[in-house]
């Protein structure tokens, strides 16, 4: 039987919601603006209506998964303080979805990256191994392990946080307050800090034409356009970016033993220019022992792999509890 089930990616500019085959992968998608500042009820109606418009065309899908930023709980029902949702303390989805929906439907949350990393694991590229650390490159750094093909969640259910591990105790502090963390360095904010002051006196750099005025308004997508046009400032920018997650990255394998690292989010796409870096990287801060067989691809599947991932918990929590069809 070809299971269905709705996967929703819950971001702070918008609300993916896709129809998600179990053998098929992503059938149809919607997307419509988060406006997150509405406060959390708007936001849970916003979600709710787009539940409603799949399971009223599409009666037999099996439940709901939805990816969301912030605090999950064990049970995968309860999101706590995402960032960047005013208003949003802890609530209860399942409970909240099904008093505005005309029938109950399962509903599982897990955190953004973790169902992105198990998107990849069935779908996308990651569905060469079956395990990996997966890396989320977008406004901040995002993390989770697959470990035989399932979301490995540590003691509490918020395990794989790479974002927040730290490569220098004396450098930079990310909104974590972790100083040296990975994401004060990669984050898209801190990113286009460290380009600009970079870049600043660089006055043959593209950015001068691109940016605004003291390159105030620098972005990470600036910076990979004006490489592909040959900029050597905003390819040593990347570059930089790159040695850094290889850093990191180098850490994360020599303390679980997992060899394959995919990365996705908004900032792979610059390709090469970090990646290379990266993976040249990872091989000087990965013990010999651990060497064999290192591998860092890149997830090509952009934002899909959180629709999809958020569809195939719902399959997996089934299967896993014995849960029949009505």
């Amino acid at each position: 039987m070809n299971r269905k089930a709705i996967g929703i990616d819950l971001g702070g500019t918008a609300i993916k919601a896709g129809l998600i085959s179990e053998s098929d992968g992503l059938l149809e998608e919607v997307s419509v603006p988060t406006n997150a500042d509405e406060g959390p009820q708007y936001v849970l109606d916003r979600i709710a209506d787009l539940i409603s418009g799949y399971s009223t065309r599409f009666p037999d899908v099996v439940g709901v998964g939805l990816g969301s930023p912030g605090a999950i709980n064990w049970a995968r029902t309860t999101v706590s303080s995402p960032p960047n949702f005013p208003g949003w303390e802890s609530i209860h989805v399942g409970d909240a979805l099904a008093s505005r929906l005309d029938r109950p439907l399962l509903t599982l949350v897990e955190n953004d990256a973790n169902v992105a990393a198990l998107g990849s694991a069935h779908y996308g590229v990651g569905h060469r191994f079956d395990s990996f650390i997966m890396v989320t490159l977008g406004t901040g750094v995002g993390g989770a392990i697959i470990y035989q093909n399932k979301i490995f969640r540590g003691a509490t259910g918020a395990a794989g946080e790479i974002g927040h591990m730290t490569i220098d105790y004396e450098g930079p502090f990310a909104r974590s307050g972790v100083a040296g963390a990975i994401e004060a360095y990669l984050g898209q904010r801190f990113l286009s800090r460290h380009a600009r002051y970079r870049l600043i006196n660089k006055k043959d750099s593209l950015m001068h034409q691109m940016a605004e005025d003291d390159l105030q308004g620098i972005t990470p997508k600036m910076l990979f356009e004006a490489a592909e046009l040959g900029d050597s400032g905003a390819r040593e920018v990347l570059a930089w970016a790159g040695h850094k997650l290889g850093c990191v990255l180098g850490s994360a394998v020599n303390l679980l033993d997992i060899r394959k690292v995919v990365v996705g989010g908004g900032l792979s796409a610059a390709g090469h220019y970090i990646l290379d870096e990266a993976r040249a990287t990872l091989n000087h801060y990965v013990t010999p022992a651990l060497q064999a067989g290192l591998e860092l691809v890149q997830e090509t599947r952009g934002n899909e792999v959180g629709m999809l991932g958020a569809g195939h918990l719902v399959f997996q929590h089934v299967d896993e509890n014995g849960i029949s069809p009505e």
